[in-house]
């Protein structure tokens, strides 16, 4: 069967069968091997991609589930790795053997999105069920709050500078 899938904003067609994990299609078929494969059973959080917008396990989305869909793997979040998140995760060093990152970071992108202000109980729903076998959890959580207040000063300067009236030099 032939699913149209848009990744990363560029449109494919893939061949494979309707069973076939997503998580499958990303590495193996389009070669974006940024979403690792933890478990298989949606239970550690390694492969978390957004799906119009939504966090989900790669490992347990068929392709037939994702036909005619907006992908965003961790190589779209930010090319150059300037997104508020990848920088919050460097600056806090996050990462220790670095396997869980990737899941870890779209699925605190998700919850971004939806409350651009998470609070410590926001953060800790939001990323039950993403596994860090270096147990840096804390860091996670400082980095969401981290990359939530660079956002939301980014937000407040590009307001400032858009707002009718003021003087332009």
């Amino acid at each position: 069967m032939a699913y149209t899938l848009t990744v990363n904003g560029r449109t494919t067609t893939v061949e494979v069968p309707a069973d076939m994990p997503l998580l499958w299609v990303l590495r193996d078929v389009l070669e974006l091997r940024g979403t690792k494969y933890g478990c298989g059973i949606s239970a550690c959080g390694a492969c978390t991609v957004h799906l119009n917008g939504r966090a989900v396990r790669a490992c347990q989305t068929k392709v037939s589930a994702a036909d005619g869909a907006s992908i965003m793997t961790i190589e779209g979040l930010s090319p150059d790795g300037t997104h508020p998140l990848q920088q919050a995760w460097q600056d806090v060093d996050v990462p220790q053997c670095g396997y869980c990152q990737a899941g870890q970071i779209m699925s605190a992108a998700a919850l971004l999105a939806q409350t651009p202000k998470p609070t410590d109980e926001d953060i800790d729903r939001a990323m039950n069920g993403n596994l860090c076998r270096c147990a840096t959890y804390l860091r996670i959580r400082q980095a969401i709050h981290k990359a939530a207040a660079m956002t939301a000063t980014t937000t407040v300067q590009q307001a400032a500078a858009n707002r009718p009236g003021q003087d332009q030099e």
